[in-house]
């Protein structure tokens, strides 16, 4: 007998950026509302619901937000980029103030043409 699928639980990922360059190669500021690149050897699929615990560098708050993922990097990719995926925030006051926060961190470095984990 075939039972009913369970609804899918949003996955939960904790991330802590520790420095202006590991936020500048994680940051997505090419999204509509921003999103972070998040390094994991999970398997996500493109448009999973996740939920993130997000600490930026001295900041003492974890800011919880939810987004879904954009962006897969798969283990063995060429050019040595870090396996993970990209998760695109979603659009709540939650996620407004995390991007503004990183926003201004990153402010007057997020026009580099530094590599990032993404694009």
């Amino acid at each position: 007998m075939n039972k009913p699928a369970a609804a899918a639980r949003p996955g939960v990922m904790s991330l802590n950026i520790n420095s202006k360059s590991a936020l500048y190669a994680a940051y997505m500021p090419f999204l509509k509302n921003g999103g972070i690149f998040i390094p994991t050897n999970r398997d996500y699929k493109l448009g999973d619901e996740v939920f993130m615990l997000l600490q930026l560098m001295e900041d003492p708050a974890k800011h919880a937000v939810a987004g879904k993922v954009v962006w897969i990097t798969p283990h063995g990719v060429q050019g040595g980029k870090t396996q993970g995926v990209g998760v695109h925030f979603a659009d709540d006051d939650a996620s407004k103030l995390l991007r503004g926060r990183i926003e201004t961190i990153l402010a007057g470095h997020l026009g580099s043409n530094r590599p990032t984990h993404t694009l």
